[in-house]
């Protein structure tokens, strides 16, 4: 029995990977390293700031330590601040979809976006009420795969609700897009739904369920079909 949804952001909920990777793209060009749009989406969609610089970084030979990183991601995040403006980025279908899971269930973002990003974009498309909580990067050592980000809002979800029994965590959906999503959902010991938006359904495929996008998306339809797994 799910008593608990937890959303992912950034291709979940809004359309910021393409300026996610943009100011990835500008920032590490100013230090000789290109970085391409197909490298990104396959490889680091769901990746905090600070994993893909480190990740970049090592790759291409170059010092990684955390002042260099720190650095970068701040350069980053004015890059892609700047690129936000005061558009609305929330997909179609996803603030009717939330409003229906907080119709039923507690709702906790985790995201590897920076709080600040995050708060802003919540707070803009007038859904951030429907949120207990939000852990982002600054909460947790190690982004996705790992499963930090989900036992993180486990947690808080437990420490804010204090709900009898407690929440466990195969009692909590995970709203995914990304295959690094889906594996620490799994590694968290929660259910997986994935929004095939920025990933290929074919690599979403470890999930409990796929779908094109929320607004396709039946609550209804996924609790019964949860409901039938083992």
């Amino acid at each position: 029995m799910i008593r608990a949804v937890i959303f992912d952001l950034d291709g979940t909920l809004v359309d910021t990977e393409p300026l996610h990777f943009a100011a990835f793209a500008a920032v590490l060009r100013e230090e000789g390293i290109e970085l391409g749009r197909a490298e990104y989406f396959n490889r680091f969609l769901g990746y905090t700031d600070h994993d893909c610089f480190a990740a970049i970084l090592s790759e291409n030979g170059r010092p990684a330590g955390e002042a260099v990183i720190r650095h970068l991601i701040d350069r980053k995040s004015t890059a892609y601040m700047r690129t936000i403006g005061d558009r609305d980025l929330l997909y179609p279908g996803a603030a009717g979809f939330m409003r229906r899971c907080a119709e039923r269930f507690p709702l906790i973002v985790a995201t590897g976006s920076l709080r600040y990003e995050a708060e802003l974009l919540l707070e803009r498309a007038g859904i951030r009420r429907l949120f207990v909580d939000l852990i982002a990067a600054e909460d947790v050592e190690h982004g996705k795969p790992e499963p930090d980000g989900f036992l993180a809002a486990l947690g808080r979800l437990g420490f804010l609700l204090r709900v009898r029994p407690p929440i466990e965590n195969g009692e909590c959906l995970v709203v995914e897009d990304t295959a690094a999503g889906v594996e620490a959902a799994h590694r968290a010991g929660m259910k997986a739904l994935a929004i095939a938006q920025t990933t290929p359904a074919s690599r979403l495929a470890a999930a409990a369920i796929v779908r094109s996008s929320l607004a396709a998306t039946d609550l209804d339809d996924v609790l019964r079909r949860l409901s039938q797994l083992r």
